[in-house]
């Protein structure tokens, strides 16, 4: 009778260091919120479970190897300084990759992820696995190449750069690559302009499926999609073509903006996307606009592929540009120094490829001609570029997208009226002529009723903080730079 007791003892003691340890975690989580925002927060952090404390060491879980290192090296410190500012004694916080809820992860993860208070769901939320069909076999990893177009070896994630307009988007295709057909990922929906890097990440998902050996993947274009549908229907076998694209266990679609206006095309991927999904098979899908702003796509399939994850991939940042600048100029073993990268960051804003294309043309012109990478020379190699890039927007052109933008009069861009409602819009207005324009602070203060160029300044730095605190805002400034920019 007594060692049951102690037994009973021993469990509820256990049980209550769980749950005090849950209380703490609730209010580092808070704090996390409070310090890095909502967004931030829900990507990276809130699939953290708290595991157990051993001596001065506590044990967190995170779902995969990619949260996993993400957080260590951006997050590991702060962990650490906020637990040992809870709890003193504990001085070390460890980050384990366990998936609550499978039969890999350890009972303590499970436990302290249910000790958590029920309205509690941000502190310790629960990412099950997803379970893998108990009838299936498993599958050998293969480019189905009979039907789709090859992988390109270059992009991997590996040499893909990650940055604040991308990071999103990034997460979300580790996150597949890992684990194909998890709820809410499936399908994929990756979407932003021309040269962000859609296609990159496309590239290096069925690379890293390919990699583990986990799948069968398919890549193709929309138009080869097409093309493909439209020979099986001449050939008499689309049987035959449906039996191929149902057979494999991650589809990626390319640019599915191309098949607005083609119905039977159309027709025939709704029923594709329906027969893969129902099956637990993966999609990806990339395309120029939101699933909601694709507004030739039928309203079905329009549905169909937002009801996974959309994810944005936005303009590049001058700091984006620098480091994909950096990677390329490194791994071609020729020395560019950092005036050129910052110059070209500067110049070639629109999209990657362009950027890429202008560092390539420079090292190719170094390598034929033995002359080291001078900004002299990379004006005279690329003034063609750079003379169209002259070309931007003007700053009326800015100030009257923002007026309509913002429903306010153009005069009010220069005006003295300081109400928010006005002051605010023609902040951003300041914002994108020194983002898009090659005018100097004094030129673009006078531009906006003699401003002085600290005004420009104050400008420029308060949309760049309210961009980081407020995605709502961040996506109205982004907008209008690529209407400006299209």
């Amino acid at each position: 009778m007594t060692g049951g007791l102690e037994g009973y003892d021993a469990v509820a003691e256990a049980n209550a260091q769980k749950s005090v340890l849950a209380i703490h975690w609730s209010r580092i989580c808070e704090r996390l919120k409070a310090e890095v925002g909502e967004v931030e927060y829900r990507t990276w952090l809130r699939q953290i479970t708290v595991g157990p404390v051993e001596e001065d060491e506590i044990t967190l879980y995170l779902p995969t190897r990619f949260l996993r290192d993400w957080v260590r090296g951006q997050y590991g410190d702060r962990l650490g300084t906020l637990w040992n500012a809870e709890v003193p004694a504990i001085r070390r916080v460890e980050l384990q990759v366990a998936r609550p809820g499978s039969a890999s992860a350890p009972a303590q993860a499970d436990g302290a992820a249910a000790a958590a208070p029920a309205n509690s769901e941000d502190a310790a939320p629960r990412v099950a696995a997803a379970p893998a069909p108990a009838h299936e076999e498993p599958r050998h990893a293969e480019v189905r190449s009979d039907l789709a177009a090859p992988l390109d070896p270059r992009f991997t994630f590996d040499t893909f750069v990650v940055g604040k307009p991308n990071e999103f988007a990034y997460a979300c295709a580790r996150r597949v690559a890992e684990r194909p057909s998890s709820p809410g990922f499936n399908p994929l929906f990756l979407y932003g302009g021309v040269g962000l890097g859609k296609t990159h990440l496309m590239h290096a998902i069925g690379a890293e499926l390919l990699r583990e050996g986990k799948v069968s993947v398919a890549y193709m274009s929309a138009e080869k999609f097409m093309y493909r549908f439209i020979a099986a229907i001449r050939s008499q076998s689309t049987m035959e073509f449906k039996e191929q694209l149902r057979s494999v266990d991650v589809l990626m679609i390319d640019d599915l903006q191309f098949l607005i206006g083609k119905d039977n095309t159309q027709e025939e991927f709704f029923h594709t996307f329906n027969a893969l999904v129902d099956a637990g098979r993966q999609i990806v899908v990339s395309a120029d606009k939101s699933p909601s702003d694709l507004s030739g796509l039928e309203d079905r399939l329009r549905t169909r592929l937002g009801c996974g994850m959309v994810a944005d991939i936005h303009a590049t940042t001058f700091e984006l540009r620098i480091s994909i600048l950096e990677a390329k100029a490194s791994a071609s073993g020729v020395v560019v120094p950092a005036k050129v990268l910052e110059f070209l960051a500067h110049k070639i804003t629109s999209n990657v490829r362009e950027l890429e294309g202008a560092l390539n043309r420079l090292i190719a012109h170094a390598n034929l001609f033995g002359r080291p990478v001078t900004l002299e020379a990379t004006q005279d190699v690329l003034h063609d570029i750079l003379k169209a890039h002259d070309r931007r927007v003007t700053i009326e052109e800015i100030q009257r997208k923002v007026a309509e933008h913002w429903n306010i009069r153009l005069t009010d861009m220069s005006s003295a009226r300081r109400a928010r409602a006005v002051a605010r819009p023609r902040q951003v207005a300041m914002y994108l002529a020194k983002q898009l324009t090659s005018r100097s602070l004094p030129e673009i203060g006078r531009k906006f009723g003699n401003r002085d160029h600290t005004t420009v300044m104050h400008a420029v730095t308060r949309v760049t903080e309210l961009m980081e605190q407020d995605p709502a805002f961040a996506e109205d400034v982004e907008l209008l730079r690529r209407m400006l920019e299209s």
